[in-house]
């Protein structure tokens, strides 16, 4: 299971640090901080999607009752990730945003019901992403 969840997290690391980088211009981080304090909250960002993947990967896991879902069963796997990483952004978005000031939106950033499309997108998106890049990189040597 460990050396599952470590595939997973380091795939979950590139993608998420290439969306992070893209997205970042809709944050208004981009406009107050210099590029030392930029780069630093990337990474801290990135951790924390790093995280949320993991959470998926084991939600996924534990409903499935097997940690090779990726190779085994990738589309439910894939499904359940997609779901919890979704309703938890959702809620860390409005939270963050709305409660407690963590950070905000630019005007660039299109949202639905005041939660950033972006970070959506991103949990639809990167999950099969990592899904289809484990399947890649580790084939049958993971199982």
């Amino acid at each position: 299971m460990v050396r599952f969840a470590c595939v997973w997290s380091a795939l979950a690391f590139a993608f998420n640090l290439a969306w992070e980088i893209a997205q970042v211009r809709l944050y208004t981080l981009r406009l107050v901080a210099d590029r030392a304090s930029i780069a630093r909250a990337l990474l801290h960002c990135t951790l924390g999607d790093v995280v949320i993947a993991l959470g998926g990967f084991a939600l996924a896991g534990i409903v499935l009752r097997r940690f090779d879902w990726p190779m085994a069963r990738p589309v439910a796997g894939g499904a359940i990730a997609i779901a919890g990483a979704m309703a938890f952004t959702v809620w860390s978005e409005w939270y963050n945003v709305y409660r407690i000031g963590g950070w905000g939106y630019t005007p660039a950033m299109p949202t639905i019901y005041g939660i950033g499309l972006s970070p959506m997108l991103q949990w639809l998106f990167i999950p099969p992403a990592v899904v289809l890049a484990y399947r890649r990189f580790c084939g049958e040597k993971s199982r």
